[in-house]
């Protein structure tokens, strides 16, 4: 009994989880200056090395978790962002100075550019 209860709940969350992903967070004229590959990623819901933090927000909408790291050996200011999938995988963005400079996902499907 406690299979099938378990399955039925499983069955219907899936498509809502889905369905939040996909969600417009952009409308086409805050994107229309945007250099042509990175609208390509935002349409697609994909992030890249080098994309600013408005740039990722309108890919993948607001981080579930924001944390100021210390500044690099430069000085330039540090923040993580992180991403939580069905709160199994994670996805950490580390942004240097409004760039994003690195990307450690443990989310096979994350919207990673290729």
């Amino acid at each position: 009994m406690k299979k099938t209860v378990l399955l039925l709940i499983l069955v219907m969350l899936v498509p809502l989880v889905g369905c939040t992903s996909k969600a417009m967070r952009y409308s086409t004229e805050e994107i229309q200056d945007l250099p042509p590959s990175i609208q390509e990623h935002i349409k697609k819901s994909e992030i890249a090395v080098g994309m600013t933090m408005l740039q990722v927000r309108y890919a993948w909408g607001s981080p579930d978790m924001i944390i100021v790291l210390p500044p690099d050996e430069d000085g330039k200011e540090r923040v993580e962002w992180t991403y939580k999938n069905l709160y199994v995988f994670k996805t950490r963005l580390i942004f240097t100075g409004n760039r994003l400079t690195e990307i450690v996902s443990t989310d096979p499907g994350a919207g990673l550019a290729k």
